[in-house]
């Protein structure tokens, strides 16, 4: 099963958890509970980090199974900041058991360690069903039989995962509760994650077409894709403006600074909206502007969600 691994083939199991995509899930795991907290939950950081104990290896062990599941869609040399495989199992198919079983212990240890927290804090068992679902699609985002990338699923099970079930986890490690409280950020983030997949499937147009994986770009083609998300981001800064009118929304915060933070995100979109690169290059740059963009506003809110709670 598993091989004896030298030193130096450490850093090749880096390259395939590509830790700067845990930088988006950290920053949605703490918007969640940073709103909790402006809910009126007490903050405490012991719950916070066991329940981002639950993500963080869910979260990694998608890098790993996608890896080992898409090497014969993944590009060789074409991996960039924000997409394509780590190309290490093209380079080195020997260590392709090593980082299945890295997969499994990482489903396995998040699983474990939803059991935990769900038993430290006394709640219902029902919601351990979250977790087994947060890793049921993460694995099944590329592994057989489902195989939900291939088959023009995968942008719904990331949007999923991104705009509900990370948010909720952190919520709920500060409240101990999902109640209606947490709703007024669920509709944004669904439209931001569905945003950041499309940019992520942007370089990969035509290694999904040769590979016959039926991505919502490859079916749609880069020009297109930049319009629609151009749009999504137009959508989610005008429900910042518009939501309060709907919502009962604490006090101190105002959703119009978060509109205003999300001009970051929207002057990138409407950047590739305007050009609608086709060309992979000039593509890349704008999809990865994206991407980059909506990492930062999501620390943003968060930082503006923190400086509300110590208030």
């Amino acid at each position: 099963m598993f091989q004896f691994i030298e030193a130096w083939q450490v850093n090749k199991f880096f390259r395939v958890a590509r830790l700067q995509f845990l930088v988006a899930g950290l920053a949605l795991f703490l918007l969640g509970a940073l709103w909790a907290r402006l809910a009126g939950a007490v903050f405490s950081l012991t719950p916070v980090l066991l329940g981002y104990l639950v993500i963080l290896p869910a979260q990694l062990s998608v890098h790993f199974s996608n890896d080992y599941f898409d090497i014969g869609s993944d590009g060789p040399g074409r991996p960039t900041l924000i997409s394509g495989g780590g190309g290490v199992l093209l380079e080195h198919p020997e260590l392709r058991e090593p980082v299945k079983w890295i997969a499994v212990g990482l489903v396995t240890f998040s699983l474990l360690m939803g059991a935990i927290f769900l038993w430290i804090y006394a709640l219902p068992a029902w919601l351990f069903g979250l977790v087994v679902l947060g890793n049921f699609l993460g694995w099944c985002y590329s592994a057989p039989p489902l195989r939900l990338s291939q088959h023009g699923l995968g942008e719904v099970c990331y949007t999923l995962i991104a705009g509900i079930l990370v948010p909720g986890l952190g919520y709920l490690a500060v409240k101990r509760s999902l109640d209606a409280g947490g709703l007024f950020f669920v509709l944004p983030l669904l439209i931001y994650s569905l945003a950041s997949i499309l940019s992520v499937e942007v370089p990969d147009v035509e290694d999904d077409r040769l590979a016959h994986k039926d991505t919502w770009l490859a079916r749609m083609g880069r020009p297109a894709g930049f319009t629609t998300i151009g749009v999504l981001l137009i959508a989610a800064t005008g429900y910042f403006f518009l939501a309060p009118t709907f919502f009962a929304l604490p006090g101190s915060f105002d959703a119009r600074v978060a509109g205003l933070l999300s001009l970051l995100p929207l002057s990138t979109g409407l950047a590739g909206m305007a050009k609608r690169p086709l060309e992979r290059a000039e593509a890349t740059r704008i999809a990865t502007g994206i991407v980059v963009s909506l990492a930062i506003f999501s620390f943003l809110v968060d930082g503006y969600l923190a400086w509300l709670g110590i208030r």
